[in-house]
């Protein structure tokens, strides 16, 4: 019989693809045999995944690293004229109200007292939250605050003694801070430090400036974030913070927390440092500093006011006006800890 020459041709290419079929099934059972089985790497090729540069270590892993620093003991209790943030400095004690600031001295007797700290601002504020003192300043956080959300934000610097402004610096647009609730001088890393005390992403960081320049030098991610961070204050390699994270109502009490500053890492573990269970309830916590020439923590309490989203709205039961106080705590380094 005769074929022809297009039979033959489609023959022959049949072969070809049936013969390139049995060679890769060839080629995949060869490589399945080498290939590690059941998914488990060769030793050889075995690679170890550093761990990233900023990981701040395993603080659960050393029971003592989570214990507080110190032993504290309540010896006395001022009232003042500002529910906003207290510092102290060269025998002196500064009180910020929203919109007041006030210089006592050693004695907590008033000396003097500025009621329009907002003179010489360009931009519209309303509000100063924790403060700082340092070298004859007084530093503070300054903003525009009105039912839980601020704008304008700045470092508005004082005269110590006549408590007039002397300069400002706008906090960094990018920052992605949208609140300031306080402020720390850190005269070791030459750092001005705030905070917020706003939820979401802007409370979870604490923000970092020169304290030359004032140019923004970026933040640190807190893990955890306290809830309502209202304070500030550096102490010997740590940053303090004051957290209005009690319910009032229910009788909780506030806390102050801790972390240490590393500027080099990026995320710093936050730590129980004291419970507040030894104030007069009903009310909230605000700033914090500490007296370096007598070794005491000074703690600014408000109670009476009931307050939603940062705006007084009335009072508790027996009070008439809301009482501001600072709490003075002696400190001696705790048994065990760091």
């Amino acid at each position: 019989m005769k074929t022809s020459a297009r039979c033959i041709g489609t023959a022959l290419g049949s072969i070809a693809i049936a013969t390139s079929l049995v060679l890769g099934l060839v080629a995949c059972s060869a490589a399945k045999e080498e290939s590690p089985k059941d998914g488990v790497q060769e030793e050889d090729d075995a690679q170890v995944v550093p761990a990233p540069t900023t990981v701040a270590g395993r603080y659960e892993a050393d029971s003592n690293a989570m214990l507080p620093l110190f032993d504290y003991a309540l010896v006395g209790v001022h009232e003042v004229n500002g529910r906003q943030g207290v510092a102290a400095s060269e025998g002196a004690f500064y009180v910020s109200g929203s919109t007041t600031l006030s210089v006592y001295d050693e004695g907590w007797n008033l000396l003097r007292e500025n009621d329009d700290p907002f003179k010489g601002f360009s931009a519209e504020v309303n509000h100063i939250g924790d403060i700082d003192a340092y070298e004859g300043e007084v530093y503070a956080g300054v903003e525009y605050f009105m039912d839980g959300e601020a704008r304008n934000i700045q470092i508005a610097v004082y005269d110590a003694k006549t408590l007039e402004l002397v300069r400002t610096y706008p906090v960094d647009e990018g920052s992605g801070q949208n609140e300031v609730s306080g402020i720390a001088i850190d005269p070791d890393s030459n750092s001005v430090w705030m905070c917020s005390w706003a939820e979401g992403e802007s409370g979870r960081y604490l923000y970092r400036y020169d304290l030359t320049t004032g140019a923004y030098l970026g933040k640190h991610h807190l893990q955890a974030p306290p809830q309502w961070i209202q304070g500030v204050a550096y102490h010997d390699g740590w940053l303090f913070l004051t957290a209005d994270d009690g319910t009032a109502d229910l009788g909780e009490p506030d806390h102050v927390w801790r972390c240490r500053v590393d500027t080099d890492r990026t995320a710093w573990p936050v730590l129980l440092e004291r419970t507040l269970d030894d104030v007069t309830l009903l009310g909230e916590v605000e700033g914090i500093s500490f007296d370096e020439s007598t070794g005491q923590m000074i703690v600014s309490y408000n109670r009476g006011a009931q307050i939603v989203l940062g705006m007084p709205v009335g009072f508790y039961e027996g009070y008439e006006a809301e009482v501001h106080e600072a709490y003075v705590f002696d400190m001696a380094p705790a048994a065990v800890g760091n």
